[in-house]
């Protein structure tokens, strides 16, 4: 696939690049044909060679273009000076190609350089177009009002038309970026969703080990093999989300696919498995799911939405809570909308959350803040905060209906990820 793209874009290339060949030999025979009007060798020659210099100033590397434009420019103020001087001129043409191209000139100088930098060649160019005329051979009524249109109306369309287009590969340059960025962004929410969560798990339970064999008791050989064998699993579960993450990062086809939501095939039912694993190697969780919703059709957006709110919850039950003796998951119909679907997971932490959970949301972990992005993308709301009489809760409240169009991950919704703001409120 990388060979096909490749072939595909040297082709492109390939293609442009003799399109742009073909074009600059055309202009260059119109140079020269301009310069054979000259009424002598010299001057044809002069002509050719200031005509020849002005194309050569598009062929150049960006970083040199200013230079070669104010060269070109020069070459042609100078000649134009020196033609005005002779009895003898062009009698019908001055070199039409070569206004244009300093006209062009302009545009490029105002589109590509910086505004400092651009002056020059704007310059220069424009003083060069104005001037051009006066190599024409008969001075009279026409020719000032030529001069006068070049002037007044040329060269400030030319620097509107450069400004144009600069605004145009700003805007969009910075599209791209809010594009990669916001990929960037899904692909830290990948990988904070499932490898953190399995990585948490290892912690925990080797924590368990060390705190058994510190505190003098002696772990039977089936109580080790079982801790082993979910050690065992999270890690394997973790290599797999990773070595997933790096295969979509690795064909561009397909990174995009990879990161874009797709339900559970059990749908919310899957949260059960999800509880017990988390019951297993921590509190107690116990899942509540309304039984309107658990034989009901959802989008898979929002069902990945609500696995990705309790996973990432427990996960922050597992590394911060203090002293919880139990959590609950409740995913249900909010009460008095039921077109809105509410997902909560709590706990009876003593004292609230711990200073890391409470960090988390000030926005120096990325868990919450990963949340709040997903759930905006349905557009819904997330809550987080510690709870009255103790624990922390995190609910999530989702709209059931136009959530399938709300869910169509592209550039564009990447784009505005990007530049969205997360939306996590304190109670209360």
């Amino acid at each position: 696939m990388i060979s096909e793209f490749r072939s595909r874009f040297r082709s492109r290339f390939r293609f442009r690049h003799a399109w742009l060949g073909l074009v600059g030999v055309s202009l260059v025979v119109l140079v020269v044909l301009e310069g054979l009007n000259a009424p002598n060798p010299p001057m044809a020659a002069a002509t050719m060679v200031s005509g020849v210099l002005c194309l050569a100033a598009f062929a150049v590397p960006e970083r040199l273009f200013a230079r070669y434009a104010i060269g070109a420019a020069a070459v042609s103020c100078a000649l134009t000076l020196v033609e005005a001087q002779l009895s003898q001129r062009p009698p019908n043409t001055p070199g039409l190609v070569e206004l244009g191209v300093l006209l062009l000139l302009i545009t490029r100088a105002v589109r590509r350089c910086r505004p400092l930098r651009a002056a020059g060649p704007v310059a220069g160019s424009a003083l060069a177009a104005v001037v051009l005329p006066l190599r024409i051979a008969v001075w009279d009524g026409n020719l000032l009002n030529l001069i006068a249109v070049i002037a007044v109306c040329a060269v400030p369309f030319m620097v509107m038309v450069g400004l144009c287009l600069r605004l145009y590969d700003t805007l969009r340059e910075r599209d791209r970026e809010a594009v990669r960025q916001g990929q960037r962004l899904e692909h830290a929410r990948e990988l904070h969703d499932f490898v953190a969560h399995h990585v948490t798990a290892i912690v925990a339970q080797t924590k368990a080990a060390r705190f058994t064999a510190a505190a003098g008791h002696t772990q039977s050989p089936e109580d080790l093999d079982r801790m082993l064998a979910q050690i065992e699993r999270a890690g394997s579960q973790a290599l797999g989300s990773m070595r997933a993450m790096v295969s979509s990062l690795r064909d561009h086809t397909t990174a995009s696919a990879a990161t874009r939501p797709t339900g559970d095939p059990a749908g919310l039912r899957g949260l059960r498995e999800l509880t017990e694993e988390f019951s297993e190697v921590g509190p107690p969780a116990e899942l509540t799911l309304a039984t309107e919703l658990a034989d009901r059709p959802l989008p898979p957006g929002i069902i990945t939405t609500v696995h990705r709110v309790v996973r990432e919850s427990l996960t922050n039950v597992r590394k911060h809570a203090i002293g919880v003796g139990r959590v609950e998951v409740r995913i249900g119909v909010r009460s008095g909308a039921p077109e809105r679907l509410e997902a909560s997971v709590v706990d009876d932490g003593q004292g609230g959350a711990s200073p890391a959970a409470e960090r988390s949301v000030e926005g120096s972990g990325y868990g919450l803040v990963g949340l709040a992005e997903r759930v905006e993308k349905v557009n819904g709301r997330i809550t987080a905060g510690p709870r009255d009489g103790g624990g922390w809760h995190v609910v999530a409240v989702l709209p059931l209906d136009k959530a399938d169009k709300a869910l169509t991950v592209d550039s564009a919704d990447a784009a505005a990820l990007g530049k969205a703001a997360p939306n996590v409120t304190s109670p209360g």
